[in-house]
């Protein structure tokens, strides 16, 4: 039976793995998370802006190309912060998820309450992870972006695998993270798209990004 988390315990663990980079970050001030600049994720006008400003940094002016690239940042960032939590034994609940983006900014998510479950070992781990991220956070981002942009179901699920699988290049080696990463990269829609060599995490496809200049 899945056990609630005490709040505190949930913020405590996330300002730990927040420390590995930004994209382990998740604000859990309610103060802050709070104030108008922060939206409900994903944002399809937001989501449109950022892609356009993406690809002016990446000096690109295919719009499938910033696109693809972005989602595979914001992948990243939902990812990186929960499996890292979930390896130390709590999975945070990204319900009412929220995210702060202006232009010229870094993009940042935070939480309006912060809760989540305690787990016991990886396949507990990942039953509450993979429909959480992929249903519930994934797969709308995806549906925002098909509104202005068309990107292929195995490049979009291929950005997502990658995502994950290089959330374990940050940080120090975890056997428990690692073994959770290879566990929700067996199940779908992620299955297939990549797998590990003696080198890392080889894709099955392309993320457009040899189509950057330069």
């Amino acid at each position: 039976m899945t056990r609630a988390a005490v709040p505190a315990e949930v913020v405590e663990i996330l300002g730990d793995v927040a420390r590995f980079g930004p994209y382990f970050e998740i604000v859990t001030d309610p103060g802050e998370t709070g104030g108008a600049a922060w939206r409900p994720f994903p944002d399809r006008d937001a989501l449109l802006a950022l892609t356009g400003e993406y690809g002016e940094r990446l000096g690109t002016g295919e719009r499938r190309v910033a696109a693809s690239l972005l989602f595979q940042g914001l992948a990243a960032r939902l990812w990186s912060p929960v499996v890292a939590a979930a390896a130390r034994g709590v999975v945070p609940d990204l319900a009412g998820l929220r995210w702060r983006w202006a232009p010229g900014e870094t993009v940042a998510l935070g939480l309006a309450e912060t809760r989540g479950w305690r787990v016991r070992d990886v396949a507990e781990a990942a039953g509450l992870i993979h429909p959480m991220v992929v249903d519930g956070r994934l797969r709308p981002l995806r549906d925002a972006m098909l509104t202005f942009v068309r990107l292929a179901d195995g490049l979009v699920w291929g950005n997502a695998a990658s995502a994950l699988a290089g959330s374990l290049n940050v940080g120090p080696p975890d056997a428990a993270r690692t073994a959770l990463v290879r566990e929700l990269l067996a199940r779908e829609p992620l299955a297939g798209a990549g797998s590990f060599g003696p080198r890392g995490f080889v894709r099955a496809g392309c993320c457009l990004y040899y189509r950057v200049p330069g």
